[in-house]
């Protein structure tokens, strides 16, 4: 399917049809985004992520059937390129932890309003890590009253320059942002990335943060 590179194209998966609509009505009305689809289950919804390849995938937690974190795992392996956005009503920590840790690019409450909301999906579109401001404290909390120690023989592989880039990974900085901030070109910033991922056998700039916060490295609370 043909897509205006103008916009960001978005697919959404949720078992309420009213809510649904409401996020479509919403985000229609901003000329940045394109609705690409919508889905009621997972099953639907990775057959129609495979299809359209959206850049952005709001996604429910808890759906029956195929559960949101199924959903998760599934889109993580076939459709890497797109960023998944956890949206639920779970304010729950441990849920939190459990989705970033699976992959995904984000985690909002759908109480949010609709300007956090098209931020959020901006920053995803553009490979940032987005949560809900009431869930950030919560994360810090959950993973770092049971981290450990910090493994030396896994650390101890990065570079100084690639426990900076970890660290802003942590901070839920883009490519560009770290750039920015190290005063570096961001194609060597994608590159360190890569290392980072590489060498602490990690899949994803978000499961990256989470070990920088589960290690408790500096700078990353």
């Amino acid at each position: 399917m043909d897509k205006d590179t103008s916009t960001i194209s978005v697919l959404l998966i949720d078992d309420h049809t009213l809510f649904r609509s409401g996020i479509r009505s919403l985000l229609q009305r901003n000329p940045e985004f394109t609705v690409v689809g919508e889905a009621a289950d997972g099953f639907e919804g990775v057959k129609r992520a495979q299809q359209l390849k959206p850049q952005v995938i709001l996604l429910d937690l808890n759906m029956p059937g195929m559960s949101g974190l199924e959903t998760l795992e599934q889109l993580r392996q076939d459709c890497p390129d797109s960023a998944v956005v956890m949206l639920t009503v779970s304010e729950d920590a441990e849920d939190l932890s459990v989705a970033l840790k699976a992959g995904a690019s984000g985690y909002l409450l759908k109480n949010i309003d609709t300007d956090f909301l098209s931020r959020a999906i901006r920053r995803a579109a553009a490979g940032e890590t987005v949560l809900a401001e009431s869930m950030t404290a919560k994360l810090v909390a959950q993973l770092t009253a049971g981290a450990a120690a910090p493994v030396a023989s896994e650390l101890d592989k990065l570079t100084p320059r690639e426990r900076e880039i970890l660290e802003c990974l942590a901070r839920g900085e883009s490519n560009k942002g770290i750039a920015r901030a190290l005063d570096l070109a961001e194609s060597t910033v994608k590159i360190h990335v890569q290392n980072v991922l590489k060498k602490l056998k990690l899949s994803s700039r978000v499961q990256a943060a989470v070990y920088a916060v589960e290690h408790r490295m500096q700078g990353s609370a």
